[in-house]
């Protein structure tokens, strides 16, 4: 996983090679490492699903022998082919500890939004640029963005979806563990990722508009979160939040705006569309004041 991590980089130039042969290396061990530690049905379960999550790491190291379109198409299907193989082979057999399992995909978040505060010194450092007003004030709007989004997770969000997977039992519970963290949870790291890029952008050309990838990344990062919320939510509960889909369709609209104005008045836009939202749920979502009602019933 270290050579992993020092050739992230370079995975789609120089290093694509080294990236995929020891990304696969740790996919290999990995399985090894189930088949000879865990109970047969579990053991029975990951070497079913073997020829997919090697297969797709297998189609990387192909990958690295070419360039343009072909190197891209063969990325895509490797990662249906990744994901797709608990769908194809099922999850019967694998186990679900509920607390364990929610609280890594907890850490997944705060590490993209880590990432997201480093973006923004990465930001702020591309080219020498001054450390002026408008960048300070860039810096800290950012800062508070990223605020907003742990906050839209983990105040109450990640709680409620916590207690609806120990709801369920058995496979029901692998599968709902399935769709809810392992695929849905794709968007909304997703939705981060593409946001921190926006930041960095946003830091290192302040007074001018964002190219449209970059505006894209911004808000169009910040609605893909938004939208993951919503899957996610719909998925475990049947239900879905009006105040987050219409900012999320806003973020949208701000795409055209933010390849107009100063990439800081994009930004100040956004932030203030997401702390909108996150003080009209904190003070009025009546989601959120059942589920602390509940717990505090408890």
């Amino acid at each position: 996983m270290l050579v992993v991590a020092l050739s992230v980089p370079g995975a789609f130039g120089d290093t694509a090679l080294l990236f995929a042969v020891a990304y696969f290396v740790v996919r290999l061990l990995h399985i090894a490492l189930y088949a000879a530690a865990t109970p047969p049905e579990t053991r029975d379960a990951v070497l079913r699903a073997a020829p997919g999550f090697l297969g797709g790491p297998a189609l990387l190291v192909l990958a690295s022998f070419f360039d343009g379109p072909l190197k891209a198409i063969l990325w895509v299907i490797a990662l249906a082919i990744d994901y797709g193989i608990v769908f194809v082979r099922g999850v019967e057999g694998f186990r679900v500890n509920v607390e364990h399992f929610v609280e890594r995909y907890r850490l997944i978040v705060i590490i993209a939004l880590g990432e997201s505060i480093v973006a923004i010194g990465s930001g702020v450092g591309t080219g020498g640029i001054a450390l002026g007003p408008l960048v300070v004030l860039a810096a800290i709007l950012a800062f508070v963005l990223i605020a907003v989004l742990w906050w839209l997770y983990f105040d109450y969000v990640v709680f409620a979806a916590e207690q609806r997977l120990a709801e369920e039992s058995g496979h029901d519970l692998t599968l709902l563990a399935r769709d809810s963290y392992s695929v849905l949870h794709l968007s909304i790291i997703g939705g981060i990722i593409f946001v921190a890029l926006g930041l960095k952008q946003t830091l290192a050309h302040v007074d001018e508009p964002l190219g449209i990838i970059a505006a894209v990344a911004l808000c169009g990062g910040s609605a893909l979160y938004l939208f993951g919320h919503t899957a996610w939510r719909y998925h475990d509960h049947g239900t879905y939040s009006t105040p987050r889909l219409i900012v999320a369709v806003i973020a949208c609209i701000l795409i055209g705006v933010a390849v107009r104005i100063p990439a800081v008045a994009a930004l100040a836009a956004l932030v203030v569309l997401f702390v909108g939202l996150a003080a009209y749920e904190t003070l009025y979502s009546a989601d959120r004041r059942e589920f602390y009602e509940q717990q505090t019933a408890q």
